[in-house]
């Protein structure tokens, strides 16, 4: 048969662990965009739909609006866009 031998040591349980560790304060969580990201990107955003208007109709198909100026300001409001996405927010 086994025999029974106890331990001379205290073994220290996960639950005791846990409490011996000290808690970290909580920091503050910094988000990936700054404010002014999010205000380019709506900005943008509204300058493609403002484009996607200037297209829009059935009068006059080929009229300089629609075939050179829409598509200008649609692709400065997908400019405007990746620089929204691409810009590294202020350091405070």
């Amino acid at each position: 048969m086994a025999q029974k031998i106890k331990p001379t040591t205290t073994i220290k349980t996960s639950a005791s662990a846990a409490a011996a560790k000290p808690v970290a304060p909580a920091q503050p969580v910094q988000f990936i965009f700054d404010k002014s990201n999010y205000k380019f990107l709506i900005i943008s955003v509204a300058i493609v739909a403002l484009g996607f208007v200037l297209m829009s109709g059935t009068t006059d198909i080929y009229s300089a609006t629609k075939i050179v100026i829409a598509p200008v300001v649609v692709l400065a409001g997908f400019g405007l866009g990746f620089y929204a996405i691409l810009k590294k927010p202020s350091v405070n």
